[in-house]
């Protein structure tokens, strides 16, 4: 079984640190891996996704066209990726900021006002990781000590100090 996983959104939401922690998820737990990030050539703001494969046997392609699990952060996300999402699989939709609804009823959607939550609740600037940890609430991707592991090895040591604060609002999404 292979998961494939696009996330999207503007340069700054995190999108390619999510997907660089689903990717050392799947490296963790011994399976095959790819991690495929695309930019604009703004520093932010500028359009951005990442393209995150984690599976049982070779990666045949790293570019992720059909996804299984899409994370949009967005609205010009959600217009250009919401369509490709395969038959039965997931949305997650950061609802702070894209106001559209689904109307396909063939895959499941979240929609979590993440940005609003980091904010409301002082973890300013990582609604990715309430997103990401929605996703691990409904999709069997990875163990709780597995999160950790991967977070201390993605943060630097000199941004150790933000190890918790991360893993606190994965912990907020994974209540929803």
């Amino acid at each position: 079984m292979t998961n494939q996983i696009l996330l999207a959104g503007f340069g700054g939401q995190g999108i390619l640190f999510m997907g660089k922690l689903l990717a050392y998820f799947g490296l963790y737990e011994d399976k095959e891996v790819s991690w495929l990030p695309s930019y604009g050539p703004e520093m932010r703001g500028g359009t951005c996704n990442c393209s995150v494969c984690i599976g049982d046997e070779p990666i045949g392609s790293p570019l992720v066209d059909e996804p299984d699990i899409l994370i949009v952060m967005n609205t010009p996300s959600y217009d250009k990726f919401i369509g490709s999402v395969v038959k039965g699989g997931i949305a997650l939709i950061d609802s702070s900021l894209i106001e559209e609804k689904c109307d396909r009823d063939d895959i499941k959607c979240f929609y979590v006002p993440a940005t609003t939550l980091a904010n409301e609740q002082g973890m300013k600037g990582m609604a990715n990781m309430i997103l990401l940890g929605k996703l691990l609430k409904e999709a069997d991707i990875t163990s709780p000590e597995t999160v950790k592991k991967a977070m201390e090895k993605v943060i630097p040591p000199k941004r150790a100090n933000l190890i918790e604060a991360n893993l606190k609002a994965i912990e907020l999404g994974m209540s929803l």
